[in-house]
C-alpha cells in the first residue's frame, strides 16, 4: 500500500471547454438544418373569403369621480340623474368603453351608484383605472398618514 502525501497532490485550476464547445457546435449545426424544413414542413392551401368590414370603433368616455363624490364625464360635470340617459345615448349611438377614474377616498357607495347607471343604461365594457404602487402605498393613500402608525418589520 503506498501511501501518498499532501504535497503531492496538486488542485486543478482550470476547466477543459473544449467538450462543451463541440457539443454546441454540433447543436447550432442541427438547428441550422432543421429551421428551414420546419418552416416548410406544412403547405396549406388557404381558402378564398369576401372582406369582413372592420369592427366598429370604441369610443372611450372617462367617468371621473371627485374627492367630494362630484360626477364627471369626460371633464365636463354630471348629475348622477343625468348620467344613465347620457350613457345611454352613448351606448346607442355606437360602442362605448368606460373607464372609471375615482379618488380613492370616495365611497364604495358613490362608485356603486355610478356603476348601477352604466349598468342600466346597457354600457356592457367597463375598467377600473389605478395609480401604480404597491399596497403600502395605496393603504396610505385609503386609510390616511399610516407613516406616524408603527409598521410591523
Amino acid at each position: 500500500m503506498g501511501l501518498r502525501r499532501l504535497d503531492d497532490q496538486v488542485a486543478m485550476s482550470e476547466i477543459n471547454v473544449t467538450p462543451l464547445v463541440d457539443v454546441m457546435l454540433v447543436l447550432l449545426v442541427v438547428f441550422i438544418v432543421t429551421a428551414p424544413l420546419l418552416m416548410q414542413a406544412v403547405k396549406v392551401n388557404l381558402p378564398r373569403t369576401a372582406a369582413v368590414p372592420p369592427a366598429a370603433e370604441t369610443r372611450s368616455v372617462q367617468i371621473s369621480i371627485d374627492a367630494a363624490g362630484a360626477i364627471f364625464v369626460d371633464q365636463r360635470p354630471a348629475p348622477l340623474l343625468e348620467l344613465e340617459p347620457m350613457l345611454r345615448a352613448m351606448a346607442a349611438a355606437g360602442s362605448v368603453d368606460l373607464q372609471i377614474h375615482a379618488d380613492a377616498g370616495v365611497p364604495y357607495g358613490r362608485v356603486a351608484q355610478v356603476m348601477a347607471a352604466m349598468q342600466r343604461a346597457g354600457v356592457p365594457r367597463v375598467s377600473f383605472v389605478t395609480a401604480p404602487g404597491t399596497a403600502d402605498a395605496m393603504t396610505t393613500r385609503v386609510h390616511g398618514d399610516a407613516a406616524a402608525r408603527p409598521r410591523p418589520e
